[in-house]
């Protein structure tokens, strides 16, 4: 269960570059949720994916436990496809670096860092203004 006191909830928050997508095995394939320069943006347990036009790719909200081996994410994304679906996830968080992995709702949670099917890498830098 997430506190609003875990520290990687803090240090979360702000503005990230997606620098890196594999998808059922499959580095950088086209995507409805990325584009060139897109920023997302976490704000506490929300998150909101722009163009750099200001169009909304993605919006919803996250839980994480960073007491868990691997760290656990979950993420419920309030538009698209997987609206309303809880979507497994592990993450690591280091720096300015930010990785996840998750899984299709029901599947269980990602532990390795390499996508199978029904699994989806994203790897994130921190944007600083």
């Amino acid at each position: 269960m997430q506190s609003a006191a875990d520290p990687d909830l803090h240090a979360l928050q702000g503005a990230w570059e997606q620098i890196s997508l594999e998808d059922n095995g499959v580095l950088d394939p086209v995507d409805a949720h990325t584009a060139p320069g897109a920023i997302t943006t976490i704000a506490g347990n929300g998150f909101e994916v722009r163009t750099t036009e200001g169009n909304v790719l993605l919006a919803g909200r996250f839980f994480l436990d960073s007491r868990t081996e691997p760290k656990s994410i979950t993420w419920i994304d309030s538009i698209g496809e997987d609206a309303g679906k809880a979507l497994p996830a592990s993450y690591r968080l280091e720096g300015d670096t930010f990785v996840f992995i998750a899984a299709d709702e029901h599947m269980p949670r990602p532990t390795v860092f390499k996508t199978g099917p029904g699994q989806t890498m994203r790897t994130f830098v921190r944007r600083h203004s």
